[in-house]
């Protein structure tokens, strides 16, 4: 190994229904930003403003390249309902057939 492709990890609201979530998801394919996103329901517990909230969320994973980061992270922050969207952002060790995958999508 010793490739790196981006790992970036998002959260939608869970008052989307799945086709909304797998529709936004799919715009990301299609406009080249990622090779691969990855969805799940979960249940997020965390403070905000004083408050401890537990809320349904759908957990939104993407695999994509150094060249489109970036813009997907923009992309990200201009679609997301949230006023202070989850972004996380990693590099993660691939092989190079997957790391071409993912960069030739």
């Amino acid at each position: 190994m010793g490739e790196t492709v981006y790992v970036i990890q998002t959260t939608l609201s869970g008052e989307l229904n799945e086709a909304e979530v797998g529709f936004w998801a799919q715009s990301i394919i299609d406009s080249k930003l990622a090779a691969c996103v990855n969805i799940k329901k979960v249940q997020s517990i965390f403070r905000w403003e004083g408050n401890i909230e537990s809320i349904a969320e759908w957990q939104i994973q993407i695999k994509t390249s150094q060249v489109s980061k970036e813009t997907l992270i923009s992309k990200i922050k201009e679609e997301n309902f949230y006023e202070n969207p989850e972004i996380l952002c990693w590099p993660a060790e691939s092989t190079k057939e997957y790391s071409d995958w993912v960069k030739g999508e």
